[in-house]
């Protein structure tokens, strides 16, 4: 896995310990490409860290139970995945605008205690992942298309067929997954999917649903 001008193909080559962002129905993958306006100090603090190390940033949900910590902090998922800061920009107001780039899916194996305003966490990586192209070749890419189209037309949208054509299943699986307009329940199970033909098929099933969901509440406004 090549990510911005890092090379990760081993362990060694991920730090055990990330700095961690909890943020509800965010959802990075291997791969993909994350924008993020961050303004909060604790967490202008930690990208200054992060960029001064090895750049990666843990992208993690909220528990989904809403569960709460002593402090008042949320517990956080178990899976999340780490990405690598690729582009930075100041704004001149305080903010910065960053781009993540996925690496891979982790598992927390213990969340550390530390003196830092942000959280970190002690990972066991999902090292499958490092290899791009694994799975690619499982994937029912015409049923992805043909859930994708029917969403775009139910909702009247749409979309760059030129650039869907020539994007291979790999990016194309977890771009499609990452833009879905799906809620926090649904974007962890499209990250914890065993593997890339799963997460296709979690995706395609999630798509049928809401359009079928969709259909029957246009049916019942009809009565």
């Amino acid at each position: 896995m090549q990510v911005g001008n890092a090379h990760y193909r081993l362990a060694r080559d991920l730090p055990s310990t990330v700095p961690v962002f909890p943020l509800a129905g965010a959802l990075l993958l291997p791969g993909g490409r994350m924008p993020l306006n961050v303004f909060e100090p604790r967490y202008l603090q930690m990208v200054d860290e992060a960029m001064a190390g090895p750049r990666l940033i843990g992208m993690i949900q909220p528990s989904l139970d809403g569960a709460l910590r002593g402090d008042g902090e949320p517990e956080l998922c178990s899976v999340g995945c780490a990405g690598r800061i690729i582009s930075l920009a100041e704004t001149g107001d305080g903010r910065y605008l960053i781009s993540l780039q996925g690496v891979c899916r982790f598992r927390i194996a213990q969340e550390s205690a530390v003196r830092t305003p942000f959280r970190q966490c002690r990972i066991a990586p999902f090292l499958a992942d490092l290899d791009e192209d694994q799975g690619a070749a499982e994937v029912d890419r015409p049923a992805l298309l043909k859930a994708f189209r029917a969403y775009l037309q139910a909702n009247d949208l749409e979309a760059d067929w030129e650039s869907v054509s020539r994007a291979e299943n790999a990016m194309l699986v977890n771009a499609l997954s990452m833009m879905a307009p799906y809620g926090p329940a649904e974007k962890q199970a499209l990250l914890e999917a065993a593997d890339l033909k799963t997460r296709a098929e979690t995706l395609i099933a999630i798509t049928e649903m809401t359009l079928a969901r969709e259909n029957e509440d246009f049916g019942s406004s009809l009565q």
